[in-house]
């Protein structure tokens, strides 16, 4: 019993994205102390489901959420929409004609594509994440073409996690990452939200007015106040070009002797070390010499860790 409510609940969330307790408690016939026990248990489970409590309150499921790409596999859909059809030429029954359309409806909804234009496919998710990074996207896309305002669960660089309401106004893609500039209504100002951070997104159901802006009012060096841009040469060996040319860009990139030369304006973010050991001394510092010796410690207290 309790579990098939639970599925119920997670069924209905899908279908309707937002829904009263008092609705599915009298949906399913079970009390509403219950309804909020099973939706604890299903975020337990890792729904992102969103409890607001009140008069304007009710259980919202991010719009970003998909159930997993192997739950029904194609094979199972269609068999499973034949099956209905069968039944259904049998025996009128609205219940049968709604659930074959809400199948077929998920069937087109779960389609797993790429972000196609024109002559050009991007893909901006990370390895193995290609399905939920394009439903977030999707639905920063719409957001942005539709004026609608957004409810979002970020996570900064530090780990903190913060629910916020923005109205997207535009997308960026800076150094193959994707971006949503948006009024933030916590700290009524524009800011710079990257989309890999947003761990789920759903619309709120109220629309906003754009404001008017031109390209020089989005805030583009994405610079944080804690920390600040340096410039850097570089010294490449010729067998880590290639994963060089990936993260410093080729017009940044010259011949020099036996390997490479990089000179650019890189920030000093904290993980810039971190970075340039990664490639285990492929990639040196030539300049400053501030950061030559930071690498240095760095490497040090690895090789006495080790």
């Amino acid at each position: 019993m309790k579990y098939n409510v639970m599925l119920k609940i997670l069924m209905l969330l899908l279908q309707k994205r937002k829904v009263t307790a008092t609705e599915i408690a009298r949906r399913y016939e079970v009390s509403v102390r219950s309804v909020y026990r099973y939706v604890e248990e299903l975020i337990v489970c890792g729904v992102p489901i969103d409890v607001t409590r009140g008069r304007y309150g009710g259980l919202t499921i991010a719009d970003t959420f998909r159930l997993p790409a192997g739950y029904f596999t194609r094979e199972e859909y269609s068999a499973t929409v034949n099956a209905l059809d069968a039944m259904a030429s049998q025996i009128s029954d609205e219940s049968l004609i709604s659930a074959r359309e809400k199948l077929e409806s998920r069937k087109k909804q779960e389609k797993l594509e790429l972000s196609v234009c024109g002559n050009v496919i991007v893909d901006g998710g990370t390895w193995g994440d290609v399905v939920k990074f394009s439903d977030k996207m999707g639905v920063c896309e719409q957001a942005v073409n539709d004026c609608k305002c957004l409810l979002i669960d970020y996570i900064s660089r530090e780990g903190e996690h913060s629910k916020r309401v923005i109205d997207p106004h535009v997308l960026i893609f800076k150094q193959n990452v994707w971006y949503v500039w948006a009024f933030c209504h916590t700290k009524q100002e524009f800011r710079t939200f990257k989309v890999g951070r947003i761990k789920s997104a759903s619309f709120t159901g109220k629309t906003f007015k754009k404001k008017e802006f031109t390209r020089s009012d989005v805030n583009l060096s994405f610079k944080r106040d804690d920390y600040e841009l340096i410039d850097v040469t570089f010294v490449i060996k010729k067998n880590s070009l290639p994963d060089a040319e990936e993260w410093l860009g080729i017009d940044n990139i010259e011949p020099h002797g036996n390997g490479f030369v990089a000179n650019l304006t890189l920030p000093d973010d904290g993980v810039l070390v971190n970075k340039i050991l990664s490639y285990g001394g492929a990639i040196k510092v030539e300049q400053p010499a501030e950061l030559k010796e930071r690498v240095k410690a760095v490497a040090k207290r690895i090789a006495e860790d080790v």
